[in-house]
C-alpha cells in the first residue's frame, strides 16, 4: 500500500453523479478511531436476532459449546471480507454505491445496492416495530395495565414514538450515530454480564446453570414400537437438584380421550401402552399423542404448552458425515448473517482515520460480541428453566428477551430491561438498516437525494412493509434474498484487489462520461458474473441434486461469481487500470 488516504485532486462538484453525501471523506473530516468502529459493531451485533442465535442450533442438536464455536469462527471469517471490502471506503472515503460503480459501472451498481437497500428497509421496519413493542410494554408496567395481545392504538403510537426516534439520528447526520454507538456500547455490553451473574446468583452456581443445556436439546417426549407395546419417553424439565418440576402430567389419546391429569411422584418411567389402546393414526404416523404438563403450588397453577408427540422413525443411526455436514450448514447460516453489512461496510469505514483502525475494529468489535451475546441467550435461557416455574418442557424456555422480561412480576424490571432493549434495537437500527439504504438512494439521484433525505425514505418504506402484519414472512424472505448478495461481494473484492491492486481514479467515479461507463454505464462482465453466481447458489432448490449448492448458497455463489467475474475481466482488453495510489 503506497498510500492509505487518497484525496480527490480534480473539481468535479458540478457532475450528476456527485454530491457532498457521496462525496470522498477527506482526511482531515475522519473521526472514527478503531474503538468507534468497534462500538459500532457492538451496537449492531447486540439484538435480539444474536440473542437467539445459539438456540436454534441447540434446538437442532448441537451442544452449546459447538453452537458458540460455529458462531465465533463464522463471524470471524466473515469479518475477513468485511474488512478486506473496507479497505476502499478507508483509501478513498467513499461509500458502497461509488465504490461499485468501478466494477459494475456507473448505473449497474445500482441493481445491488438497491437490493441491499429493500433487504435493509424491511429490517428497519421489523426493527422499529420490535421498538416500539418496548415503548408499549414501558407504558403498560409503568402504569399498571394490561397489554393488548392484539394490534391496538397504542402500538401504532408506540411505533410511531420509535420510528420519530431513529429519524432524528438520521437528521442529525453521521456524528449523531457515531455519538449514539459510542455512548450504547458500554452500556449494552454491561447488560449482558448483568444478565450472567443473575442467571448465575438465582441459579446457585455458573456450572450448574450450564449443565441445564442438556436439558434444552432432549424433545419433550418419544413414541416407539417395541413388538406389542407402544412406549412414550418424556422428558420434563427437571431442577438443579434433578427432580421434575411438573407436579401432574396428562396423556390425551386422539379419538378417544383428552386424558386425565395424573400425579408426578419420583421418578418418570417409559409408560408402556398395548397397541390395541394406541389408535392406528397414530401408530402410522398420521396423528400424535397429546402431551402437557403442570405444575401446582399453594393454589396456583402453571401448565406447560402442548405437545404433540408422533410415532418415531428409526433409522439406521447417524453417520459422523451427516454430523459434520449440519456443522457446515449451520457454520453457512452463520456467514450469511452479516452478509449484508460485508458489502456496504464501506459506507462506515470511510469515516475512520486509518486501515489498522477499520480491520482492528471490526476484528474487536464484531466476533467476540457476537459469541458474548450468544453466550448471554444460552446462559440465561439455561439459568431461566430451573428459575421461573412455568418452564416445564424445553420448548417452554424463554428463548427471546421479550418472553423472558414478560416472567418478571416487578414492574421496575420490566421498565428498565425493557430500556435496555430499546438502546440495543435502536443502535442496531441506525447503524445496520439505515446508513446502507440512504446512501443507496442517494446514489440514485446524487443531486437531488441527500443522506437525509434517503434515510427518510428508508423510514417510509419501512412502514409501508407493514412490520406488524407479515413480520414473520418478511423475515425469511429477507434472509432469503441476503443469502443472494455473495456474488456482489465476490465481484467488488475480486475487482479492487486482483483486477485494480487496490487502486481506482477516483474523480472518474464521479463522471457519467468516463472509464467506469462501461457499456451505457454497465459492466457487463458484472452482469454476467453476478447472474451466474446467483444461478449457481439457487439452482439447488429445484435440482434435488444439486441440494448441496443451496444449502451453501452464500459460499456458492460467492466462489463462482469471483471465478467468473475474473476469468471475464482478465481477458478484457478494453481495460484500463489507474496508475494513481
Amino acid at each position: 500500500m503506497k498510500e492509505e488516504i487518497v484525496e480527490l485532486q480534480e473539481q468535479i462538484a458540478e457532475s450528476a453523479l456527485y454530491s457532498e453525501d457521496l462525496a470522498p471523506v477527506p482526511a482531515a473530516k475522519r473521526t472514527w478511531s478503531m474503538w468507534n468502529l468497534a462500538f459500532i459493531w457492538v451496537g449492531m451485533a447486540v439484538c435480539i436476532p444474536t440473542y437467539m442465535l445459539a438456540s436454534y442450533m441447540i434446538k437442532s442438536g448441537l451442544s452449546w459449546q459447538a453452537a458458540l464455536v460455529i458462531i465465533g469462527l463464522a463471524n470471524v471469517v466473515i469479518t475477513i471480507p468485511m474488512a478486506l471490502n473496507g479497505h476502499a471506503g478507508v483509501k478513498f472515503g467513499i461509500p458502497f454505491p461509488v465504490l461499485g460503480r468501478a466494477s459494475f459501472g456507473i448505473y449497474g451498481i445500482h441493481i445491488p445496492s438497491i437490493v441491499r437497500a429493500i433487504v435493509a428497509c424491511g429490517w428497519f421496519g421489523i426493527q422499529t416495530w420490535i421498538g416500539g413493542l418496548a415503548i408499549y410494554a414501558i407504558f403498560n408496567a409503568a402504569v399498571g395495565s394490561e397489554g393488548n395481545p392484539g394490534l391496538d392504538i397504542g402500538k401504532f403510537v408506540a411505533f410511531g414514538i420509535f420510528w420519530v426516534i431513529n429519524m432524528y439520528f438520521v437528521w442529525k447526520g453521521t456524528e449523531s450515530i457515531k455519538w449514539l454507538e459510542e455512548y450504547s456500547a458500554p452500556i449494552l455490553v454491561l447488560m449482558g454480564i448483568a444478565l450472567i451473574i443473575w442467571g448465575m446468583v438465582q441459579a446457585g452456581g455458573f456450572g450448574i446453570v450450564l449443565e441445564q443445556s442438556k436439558q434444552l436439546d432432549k424433545p419433550v417426549a418419544s413414541l416407539s414400537l417395541d413388538e406389542n407395546e407402544a412406549i412414550l419417553t418424556m422428558n420434563p424439565i427437571r431442577n438443579a437438584d434433578g427432580r421434575v418440576k411438573a407436579t401432574h402430567y396428562r396423556v390425551g389419546i386422539p379419538g378417544r380421550s383428552d386424558g386425565v391429569w395424573v400425579p408426578l411422584q419420583g421418578e418418570i418411567y417409559p409408560m408402556k401402552y398395548s397397541k390395541g389402546i394406541i389408535p392406528g393414526s397414530v401408530l402410522s404416523g398420521r396423528e400424535g399423542l397429546n402431551l402437557d404438563f403442570k405444575y401446582e403450588e399453594g393454589g396456583k397453577v402453571w401448565k406447560s404448552s402442548p405437545t404433540k408427540v408422533m410415532l418415531d422413525v428409526v433409522g439406521e443411526g447417524e453417520e459422523g458425515g451427516s454430523q459434520w455436514w449440519s456443522y457446515i450448514l449451520w457454520f453457512t447460516a452463520m456467514v450469511g448473517f452479516w452478509a449484508t453489512m460485508a458489502l456496504s461496510i464501506s459506507d462506515i469505514t470511510r469515516y475512520t482515520t486509518s486501515q489498522k483502525a477499520q480491520v482492528g475494529g471490526q476484528f474487536i468489535g464484531l466476533p467476540g460480541t457476537m459469541i458474548l451475546y450468544s453466550f448471554v441467550g444460552i446462559f440465561v435461557t439455561c439459568a431461566a428453566v430451573i428459575n421461573f416455574k412455568d418452564v416445564l418442557i424445553a420448548p417452554d424456555a424463554p428463548w427471546d428477551p421479550v418472553s423472558l422480561i414478560s416472567k418478571f412480576e416487578s414492574p421496575w424490571v420490566v421498565i428498565i430491561a425493557q430500556i435496555f432493549m430499546l438502546i440495543a434495537t435502536l443502535s442496531t437500527n441506525i447503524a445496520a438498516n439505515v446508513i446502507a439504504p440512504a446512501n443507496a438512494f442517494s446514489n440514485l439521484n446524487a443531486r437531488a437525494i441527500n443522506f437525509k433525505m434517503g434515510g427518510t425514505i428508508t423510514g417510509l418504506i419501512g412502514i409501508l412493509t407493514c412490520p406488524w402484519w407479515i413480520m414473520d414472512e418478511i423475515s425469511g424472505i429477507l434472509i432469503f434474498v441476503s443469502g443472494l448478495l455473495g456474488p456482489v461481494l465476490a465481484i467488488l473484492i475480486c475487482d479492487y484487489f486482483l483486477i485494480r491492486k487496490t487502486n481506482l481514479d477516483l474523480a472518474e467515479l464521479f463522471k457519467t462520461e468516463g472509464k467506469y461507463t462501461y457499456s451505457g454505464g454497465f459492466n457487463i462482465s458484472a452482469m454476467i458474473a453476478l447472474l451466474i453466481g446467483i444461478v449457481a447458489g439457487l439452482i439447488g432448490k429445484w435440482v434435488p441434486a444439486l441440494d448441496f449448492l443451496y444449502s451453501l448458497s452464500w459460499f456458492t455463489g460467492f466462489f463462482v461469481a469471483f471465478v467468473v467475474y475474473y476469468l471475464l475481466m482478465f481477458r478484457t482488453k478494453s481495460l484500463e487500470v489507474s496508475p494513481e495510489s
